[in-house]
């Protein structure tokens, strides 16, 4: 049967009586035989430390066919969504500072500069390069996320790596970290605000755009009394100022978009159990992703050197002080307690992102998800081969169902650089990448 439907655009507004809103996601807005390759697919990074006990994750055959072993066990039922790709590692966190490196090295690529002090200096991370191009019409271009906050330390963290090197996944330039929030009440309220009724969000939207405009007309007016050198710090200023005003017709934008959402009660704060705190990132980066505030988010799961104890899966010792199993067989079957019991609240997520529905498909078929770790061998602190999972169809962009196997080390970023362009961010290389990884 033949189908024609009218394209509209996603964007397209609805103008009158002075005001602005976008039209929620109509099938209209999608060719009719290909509405999810037209949505822009969001991007998550979710890390977890210490590696992985590989003889209990990767399969033991490549292509469809394979088998799951224990730790990745509750994705089964995502097989058609998943790629499992193996045999990559990462030089760039070859060093005896593995801890300080895994996570500022895992979306980059480049080892960075060896220093304690202020001057620290590292590579981009792959989810600010798509920050920039995907993140640029959402209200935030990216979200940082984590459970463990350790910010306050100073110092060595690791041999010559200060901690900053230790506290993020993201940098947004190479002199500049993003921290990662592990309250989920600020993480709300940067999504949603204050909460409340779309009509008091809204109010208070217009209230936060009247005190800039003030701020706009007031510095204009200082800007014609000033030296050359004055203006061009004015004009800075205002140039800040315009983004923030930019930001603000987005955030306007949402709302009005997602008028029939309901948006949860705020979170009380940090809870004390570490399952309903991983449950509530978890569930705000889905929110996040539904009502597009954000197209990019990373995840730290857990910190490196977390010394948390997982009793829920009867493992009592500190994570750290566990994975140094020296290969004591009871010692390697509690880091697998662990990692299993990371993937299970990993594929909660999932549930989550499978069950909302978008144009013609999930928001899962739209979104391009990287679970992983930048350590194998937690034992021997080797970075090959590194555990790494690709699930979500990339709004009809990628092959799922395979497990794919490298017999050389692949540097990581291949696999990053092509989330990258799949999400649509053309960028020649990523790190020390030397290609895609063609069969996703």
């Amino acid at each position: 049967m033949y189908i024609s439907r009218k394209h509209i655009n996603r964007r397209q507004l609805l103008k009158g009586a002075g005001a602005a809103m976008c039209l929620p996601l109509l099938d209209a807005m999608t060719p009719a035989l290909a509405q999810t390759t037209a949505i822009q697919p969001r991007l998550a990074f979710v890390y977890v430390p210490h590696g992985a006990i590989m003889a209990d994750y990767t399969p033991d055959t490549t292509g469809t066919g394979f088998a799951f072993k224990t730790i990745l066990k509750p994705l089964e039922k995502y097989r058609d969504n998943l790629n499992i790709v193996s045999g990559l590692g990462h030089q760039a966190a070859d060093s005896s500072a593995v801890h300080s490196l895994s996570p500022c090295t895992w979306l980059s690529g480049v080892r960075p500069k060896a220093t304690l002090g202020s001057d620290a200096f590292a590579g981009v991370t792959a989810d600010q390069f798509a920050a920039q191009v995907i993140g640029q019409d959402t209200p935030l271009p990216s979200l940082e996320l984590a459970t463990e906050d350790h910010s306050g330390l100073i110092g060595a963290c690791d041999r010559d790596y200060g901690c900053i090197y230790m506290n993020t996944l993201s940098w947004r330039t190479p002199t500049t970290p993003n921290p990662m929030e592990i309250n989920p009440r600020k993480v709300f309220e940067r999504l949603f605000g204050q909460g409340g009724s779309v009509d008091q969000r809204l109010a208070r939207q217009a209230e936060d755009r009247s005190i800039l405009d003030a701020v706009v007309q007031q510095a204009e007016s200082m800007n014609r009394k000033l030296g050359a050198g004055d203006q061009q710090k004015i004009s800075d200023y205002l140039e800040n100022v315009r983004e923030i005003e930019r930001r603000l017709q987005q955030a306007e934008n949402q709302i009005a978009r997602n008028a029939d959402l309901e948006i949860p009660d705020a979170p009380a704060g940090i809870p004390f159990e570490y399952e309903e705190h991983l449950d509530l990132m978890f569930e705000l980066m889905t929110l996040a992703f539904q009502t597009e505030t954000t197209r990019v988010s990373t995840f730290m799961m857990a910190r490196e050197l977390s010394n948390r104890t997982y009793p829920q899966v009867g493992v009592n010792e500190g994570h750290h002080a566990t994975s140094h199993h020296q290969n004591n067989p009871e010692k390697m079957a509690k880091n697998t307690l662990i990692q299993t019991y990371h993937v299970t609240r990993f594929r909660e997520f999932v549930d989550k992102l499978a069950a909302i529905r978008e144009g013609d498909g999930t928001l899962l078929d739209n979104s391009i998800v990287l679970f992983g770790s930048n350590m194998s061998n937690s034992n021997a602190h080797d970075h090959y081969p590194l555990p790494a999972v690709l699930l979500g169809g990339g709004s009809g962009r990628i092959r799922g169902g395979q497990h794919i196997s490298y017999d050389q080390r692949t540097p990581m970023t291949n696999l990053i650089l092509t989330m990258l362009h799949k999400a649509g961010v053309e960028m020649d290389s990523l790190g020390d990448s030397t290609g895609l990884v063609a069969q996703i």
